[in-house]
């Protein structure tokens, strides 16, 4: 079972129709019991960094979150990709999950609109689990006005905004992260999906 993290903050009902319409096991969980006993976790969010984060300490899944990140596959999207960081500055310098080394900073594109909104080229940076069905020409779709600052060790794939954009994080273990939305991108968002079915069930 996927366990969704509902904590108000999140893309909820898009995420689990994907997951519904691939025929995948999953359930929108807000309480410790429910995420350990899940075979994996996805973590979705819209809205601010500092907003998300509160509600997130006040679900007291924190900890739960960081402990099951560490043995089970777990996916962050959007806004829950950047929770996924140490750090995050959108109005404010606020603490983040620290799963992978980073921070998260306004994107700076003098000659481009802010928000970085629609469809855009996928370019594979590093060998991923999530991306093995995913080509070298492949389009995801997005919506964001802040991106991931980290190490090219953790990237899987960028876009191009104004310079490189991470696209989709990992830390080599468990954890992943989607700046794209996986269930709104169409074939190659639901290629993504169901790789993540394939991690939780150990196939």
């Amino acid at each position: 079972m996927i366990a969704i993290i509902d904590y108000g903050a999140g893309n909820i009902f898009s995420v689990k129709n994907a997951l519904d319409y691939l025929g995948l096991e999953n359930k929108l969980v807000s309480d410790a019991e429910s995420v350990k006993a899940a075979d994996a976790v996805i973590l979705p969010g819209v809205g601010a960094f500092p907003a998300a984060m509160e509600k997130l300490n006040n679900t007291g899944l924190v900890d739960t979150i960081k402990e099951e990140a560490a043995k089970k596959p777990f996916l962050g999207i959007c806004l829950g990709m950047q929770l996924i960081f140490e750090k995050g500055y959108e109005f404010e310098e606020c603490d983040g999950l620290g799963l992978i080394k980073g921070s998260v900073r306004k994107m700076e594109a003098p000659e481009l609109i802010i928000p970085h909104m629609g469809w855009n080229k996928l370019e594979l940076l590093n060998e991923c689990p999530l991306l093995e069905n995913v080509g070298d020409d492949e389009y995801v779709y997005f919506v964001h006005s802040y991106k991931a600052e980290c190490s090219d060790e953790n990237i899987a794939a960028y876009c191009e905004y104004g310079g490189r954009v991470p696209a989709l994080v990992f830390d080599g273990k468990f954890v992943y992260g989607a700046q794209f939305h996986p269930e709104k991108s169409g074939d190659t968002g639901l290629k993504i999906l169901k790789i993540k079915l394939a991690l939780s069930s150990g196939a």
